[in-house]
């Protein structure tokens, strides 16, 4: 395995023999700034959430009020009445059980973030440049110990791959296969299934 270079391999569907070089593009040698990638994906993330609200009257339905003070109980409204538990009890406060929360959530407000076109084409630049270094690739948890070469480009014949079983060995030919397997590992009812 070997670092980005000027030219990449493009190898055969097979995944032995190299089929052709390919000058590497210039968006790889863009700047790393993870801290852009970041603000533009937390931005971009925030675009998928949906306006909701708590209700306008939960926590307000009592009718309690305050028994103001010489009394030795906060100020707090509480509860009228007697003969439940509920009564005496202290209503309306986000520090109350049952109570409203502090700032009520409302359907209007700004729940989508404008990111700049021009950022958000630097972070995608930067995150493709990202992943030709194999060690921030490994880094992240993927397999790749036993690839060729970082990226890794295979001809335009594996596009005709139709079946699953054929992809699989198009990625067993190329090594790749480790990285799938490393995410097949599922729990259920507490057992291990590989």
């Amino acid at each position: 395995m070997s670092a980005a270079r000027p030219v990449i391999n493009v190898y055969a569907d097979s995944g032995k023999n190299v089929a052709s070089t390919v000058p590497l593009p210039a968006v790889f040698k863009a700047p790393i700034r993870p801290d852009i990638v970041n603000f533009v994906h937390t931005n971009m993330a925030k675009n998928k959430r949906q306006p909701h609200s708590v209700s306008a009257k939960a926590g307000e339905q009592t009718s309690a009020e305050s028994w103001g003070t010489g009394r030795a109980v906060a100020r707090i409204p509480r509860v009228n009445g007697s003969g439940t538990h509920r009564a005496g009890q202290a209503a309306f406060g986000n520090m109350c059980r049952g109570g409203r929360m502090f700032a009520p959530t409302k359907t209007w407000r700004k729940w989508q973030i404008k990111t700049n076109l021009n950022q958000k084409r630097f972070a995608t630049a930067s995150a493709l440049a990202a992943s030709a270094l194999p060690s921030l690739v490994m880094a992240r948890g993927h397999r790749i110990e036993k690839i060729e070469e970082v990226p890794l480009v295979v001809d335009d014949s594996a596009e005709k791959v139709a079946k699953t079983k054929e992809a699989v060995a198009l990625l067993k030919a190329l090594n790749a296969y480790s990285d799938v397997s490393s995410v097949t590992v599922a729990t259920v009812n507490a057992v291990v299934l590989l």
